[in-house]
């Protein structure tokens, strides 16, 4: 499917992609890519000579090649290189924590937008002695990507600016963001490499040989700490944790949603009203209603997430469970949501907002903003394969390609649907009853 098109249904279902799983909050890998273009390209050219030369085996003795035959010397090792970066990716996650833990970025900005390493130090409180620590530190994170140099291409000169990553870990004054409709990912980065979460992340290959005979399987993260996350258990075992893994889960639903709303405002203009499932704190709903006053939105969450909440005339309040009823509206918003929970609960999720919303021709809709797999190969890619195996290590939730939402749609009764836009490594869709 391509974007700004509608898609009816096809006669047969479409192929089953491959299901790998994720959670939300694992990005630190994705700033580790250590970057070997010279040696990638010696590789493919060893690749495309070896094929060649098996090709013409194969055309002068009539046999198909050998597929065991070992590689090349050259070939294994620039394997074990490879072999080095994804044994050391955690290296790069854990000193990508360090910087952010010690304030770096933030650090940079208030010294306007540049600093050496001895303006860091200072900035810091640091001893002086750990200057050249700090600079091997630095050199990895300009190389990955958190930082760039402002004197030369390799970050060993020690001075440093911010790039468009390390933006958004600068922590403003109070609540306010220092990047308009992009709030501080810090949240996101301790969350993703704290010691709960990289701890389920290390039972995964337990959790993969454990038979368990049920549909939906405790997930990793589960097993190891004995609750589930963003939910009371969690709440009651690990207070602590629990709010630092609810403070990322509230930086990541809110960042880029202004985009959403100047990207695609035609999905907003026309409805008179809009549910928010999910919608927490009420920060989505007021950023609509500021963009498209004539819009009424009601919030809807678990009564533990609205708490002592009550409508202020902008935003009405509802305590409540999506799994049993939805507030009618003329929409009904999922954003960020449905990526936490299984296909099952999803469908179920989606048969409510179906019940909620109008026939299509008096404007019913819903409208998702979530991940979809599918990005040309790179970066973005990796970012959302990255996302999905998190959610497999912290939740019974997954990442999905097009045709996996496609069949949610189906299965719970909806005709159609359309994708808006993708911006970055999500998606805006609107489906209809």
């Amino acid at each position: 499917m391509r974007s700004e098109r509608e898609h009816a249904w096809p006669t047969t279902s479409p192929p089953s992609s491959h299901r790998s799983a994720a959670a939300p909050l694992a990005f630190s890998s994705l700033f580790s890519r250590l970057s070997l273009e010279p040696r990638k390209g010696r590789r493919e050219e060893g690749r495309r000579r070896r094929k060649e030369k098996e090709k013409e085996k194969e055309r002068l003795t009539g046999q198909a090649p050998n597929m065991l035959a070992p590689p090349t010397d050259d070939e294994l090792l620039h394997a074990q290189a490879d072999l080095w970066r994804h044994s050391l990716y955690f290296v790069t996650s854990m000193a990508f924590q360090c910087a952010v833990k010690l304030g770096i970025p933030t650090a940079i900005h208030r010294a306007g937008g540049t600093a050496s390493l001895p303006d860091l130090v200072a900035a810091l409180s640091l001893p002086p002695a750990k200057l050249p620590f700090l600079r091997r530190l630095m050199r990895l994170l300009v190389h990955s990507g958190v930082f760039a140099a402002a004197d030369d291409t390799t970050g060993s000169a020690g001075t440093y600016r911010l790039t468009p990553l390390s933006w958004l870990l600068v922590e403003g004054e109070g609540a306010a963001p220092v990047v308009d409709g992009h709030p501080c990912q810090v949240p996101v980065v301790l969350a993703g490499t704290s010691r709960h979460f990289v701890e389920a992340a290390m039972g995964l290959a337990e959790w993969f040989r454990k038979d368990v005979p049920a549909a939906a399987p405790p997930s990793p993260f589960e097993e190891v700490h004995g609750a589930v996350l963003f939910d009371e258990s969690m709440a009651s075992l690990h207070p602590e944790v629990d709010t630092v893994f609810n403070q990322a889960l509230a930086a990541y639903d809110h960042s880029g949603f202004a985009t959403v709303l100047r990207e695609c405002s035609e999905v907003f203009q026309g409805v008179q009203s809009l549910t928010d499932c999910r919608g927490g704190d009420g920060a989505a709903a007021k950023a609509i209603v500021e963009a498209f006053p004539h819009i009424k939105c009601t919030v809807l969450d678990f009564p533990r997430v609205i708490g002592n909440k009550r409508g202020d005339g902008v935003v009405n309040y509802v305590a409540g469970d999506m799994f049993r009823a939805i507030p009618p509206a003329q929409a009904v918003m999922l954003k960020l949501v449905l990526h936490h929970w299984s296909d099952e609960d999803c469908v179920k999720i989606l048969t409510q907002c179906k019940k909620a919303i109008p026939a299509r021709k008096d404007g019913g809709k819903v409208i998702i903003i979530d991940i979809v797999i599918g990005a040309p190969s790179g970066p973005l890619l990796e970012a959302q394969l990255l996302m999905d195996v998190g959610m497999m290590v912290a939740t019974k939730g997954r990442q999905r390609d097009e045709n996996d939402w496609r069949d949610l749609f189906k299965k719970a009764g909806f005709n159609d649907y359309k994708i808006v836009k993708k911006l970055g490594a999500r998606a805006v869709f609107e489906v209809y009853p």
